[in-house]
């Protein structure tokens, strides 16, 4: 059973809006998500803390994406707003035992397998 589950993904036009969400079946305390590019490393998007009330965004995002959990769903979400084609790319949940936010993928010890975001110009 894998731990966290995305879903959400598709293909959107640019300045558009889509809602991520993860689900997840383990113990997980601080998430974030991350995104890679074709071609490109995997980066940051955002992250949040075990009772939610921390976040931490990339400049790329800052304003335009929000992240949430709802810990009785024990649910992630990304609700991104205003997506450019350099949005696009593979959306990855992650989790980690420590409460805190973090923006280093090594922080994480549980990921997801990813869900594909297309924004079309």
């Amino acid at each position: 059973q894998r731990p966290l589950v995305e879903s959400g993904g598709g293909l959107v036009q640019a300045g558009g809006s889509r809602r991520l969400s993860c689900a997840a079946s383990g113990r997980t305390a601080g998430m974030g998500w991350f995104r890679q590019a074709p071609g490109k490393k995997r980066e940051f998007v955002a992250a949040i803390s075990g009772s939610g009330g921390e976040t931490l965004y990339a400049e790329s995002v800052k304003g335009r994406f929000t992240i949430s959990r709802d810990n009785a769903k024990t649910t992630l979400y990304l609700q991104m707003y205003s997506l450019k084609p350099e949005d696009t790319g593979v959306y990855s949940c992650a989790g980690r035992l420590s409460t805190s936010t973090s923006s280093q993928e090594s922080g994480y010890e549980y990921w997801g397998v990813g869900t594909q975001v297309t924004v079309s110009s």
